[in-house]
């Protein structure tokens, strides 16, 4: 389970940090982009790791150029390595100023409780953010990172934007739905869950900024990256509720399809599709419907009806009701954006997809982006540290062992050593030993079907199967996780050979285990 670490505890009376070389806009500064950066990594890391987030702070004088200190910098960019030019953003603040009259916001009535003065102040904060985005995408026009511009914030004389650096082509990489549509009060909805995770990241960062000490709640109040990923799904269900007619926000579709994913009928786990689109959209066809539509939010009498679907007969549903079985038929024009699948793959896990494509995969009610199991190129560099494996052709024969085996329904453990023969000897008495073989795809799914890890070599022999693997207790070991998972973080951190275990877990979480990782998260 991934949490946000907590920093080091703050000294007992408020004191900024002692950094001489730097200026400081408000005590907290430093602590503060220390935290956000922490949090980012929880998050962005666990959705993709080659997203590689790092968190920059903007600050934008606010006043008069009479007024301002002699020591204080019209523009002020953290850290000392940002790679930013601050004469880009010297004029921002005019330039938001003209950029609220183009916003989304212009011309909005307050409502909800909102005063006039409040609907302002967001106008014009909306265009500051947007004047900064500017020069950010002018700025990354032909950089392999891409900035995200977070909501500014007045702190002293300064407003204080926190800004998101992350890989563009690890963004770039998952489908989308379009962009530029917005909830009641004109705020973004969200295209993506990686948007969606940016916006609760900035959400997260803009909040605590607006804290009468800035950044100090960061630290004795931090939260886990899993929970602001799950307000990231359910933000990013709010886009297809309001394509279907609903008030985004009120639908509460994440918790819905999380709650019906969870539920078994007489002992079976829900498998099925749930096609959610307008009554009589030209691209479903009813086989039959119901004379009285069921509530999404009857649960049990949804997951009784999803156990008559088939390969091709899945349930209809709008935005709130079940109202029929049916199929999909003709060609979908894709820019509607008007009609989605809910894939309900096993016990508490779906996706959500739209034109085929998965834009969200959910796991105990853990939101995730629909990549490969395993990251590739991380992988490589792991082989490449363990065993200085730099052979295309074995590296591409490992690579497909551990591809077929990340698809085992059930999970397993595939072990890679140097010494894989010798320690096929050694614990014989609580393995399978078998004749050495080249692991193949066939083979693979042959020998991880059967509990016990798979002792392979970094040429992909593969010596013994079904094995129980021994090791001292670790501190490393954590009770979220199954035998399998501590089991394998025993045997690498004790094993006095170069070592690598791949654990399929069978929610369809898959570790790479390495001594070098192990250290890594000390």
């Amino acid at each position: 389970m991934l949490s946000i670490p907590l920093l080091s505890a703050p000294p007992v009376t408020a004191q900024p940090l002692a950094e001489t070389d730097t200026y400081h806009v408000w005590p907290y500064q430093m602590r503060y982009l220390q935290a956000a950066q922490n949090i980012a990594d929880g998050i962005f890391n666990t959705l993709d790791d080659d997203l590689e987030p790092s968190v920059l702070l903007l600050a934008l004088c606010t006043a008069p150029d009479a007024l301002v200190p002699t020591e204080a910098p019209p523009v002020h960019l953290e850290p000392a390595n940002h790679g930013l030019d601050p004469a880009r953003f010297t004029h921002a603040l005019a330039r938001g100023r003209e950029l609220q009259l183009l916003s989304n916001l212009a011309g909005a009535v307050p409502r909800d409780g909102a005063t006039q003065e409040m609907l302002s102040r967001r106008q014009e904060a909306l265009g500051i953010r947007n004047a900064v985005q500017e020069q950010l995408d002018a700025h990354d026009e032909n950089s392999i990172y891409q900035h995200v511009a977070g909501w500014p914030v007045p702190i002293n004389d300064y407003y204080v934007l926190t800004l998101l650096r992350m890989r563009r082509k690890a963004m770039r990489a998952y489908p989308s739905l379009r962009p530029h549509r917005y909830y009641t009060d004109g705020k973004p909805l969200a295209p993506s869950l990686l948007v969606a995770a940016i916006y609760r990241f900035s959400e997260e960062c803009a909040k605590t900024l607006s804290e009468s000490e800035p950044g100090f709640g960061m630290l004795t109040r931090p939260r886990e990256s899993e929970e602001i990923l799950r307000a990231a799904g359910k933000s990013l269900l709010d886009t297809p509720a309001q394509a279907l007619g609903a008030e985004p926000g009120a639908a509460r579709l994440f918790n819905t399809l999380n709650t019906i994913s969870s539920l078994r009928y007489e002992g079976a786990e829900g498998v099925g599709k749930l096609i959610m689109a307008r009554r009589r959209h030209p691209n479903v066809e009813e086989v039959f419907a119901l004379t009285c539509p069921t509530p999404l939010t009857d649960y049990r009498a949804v997951r009784k009806l999803l156990e008559m679907t088939t390969s091709d007969v899945s349930l209809l549903a709008d935005s709130e009701n079940v109202y029929a079985l049916g199929r999909l038929v003709g060609e979908y024009d894709t820019t509607r954006e008007d009609l989605f699948v809910i894939n309900f793959i096993n016990h508490f896990a779906w996706e959500f997809q739209h034109d085929g494509k998965v834009l969200m995969r959910t796991i105990y009610s853990q939101p995730s982006l629909p990549r490969s199991r395993v990251n590739r190129s991380r992988f490589r560099k792991d082989l490449k540290r363990t065993f200085q494996l730099t052979d295309p052709a074995k590296v591409e024969r490992l690579w497909e062992v551990v591809l077929e085996a990340s698809r085992q329904k059930h999970g397993t453990l595939l072990v890679v050593t140097t010494e894989a023969l010798a320690e096929a000897d050694r614990l014989k008495l609580q393995c399978t030993l078998i004749e050495p073989v080249p692991l193949t795809p066939l083979i693979t799914r042959l020998v991880t079907s059967i509990d016990g890890a798979v002792l392979l070599d970094p040429e992909s022999y593969c010596y013994s199967i079904g094995v129980i693997l021994d090791g001292k207790a670790s501190g490393r070991g954590t009770s979220t996780r199954g035998a399998r998972y501590n089991s394998a973080i025993r045997y690498v951190e004790t094993s006095p050979y170069p070592c690598l275990a791949i654990v399929v877990s069978e929610d369809g979480m898959v570790n790479v285990i390495t001594k070098e990782r192990l250290g890594e998260e000390e």
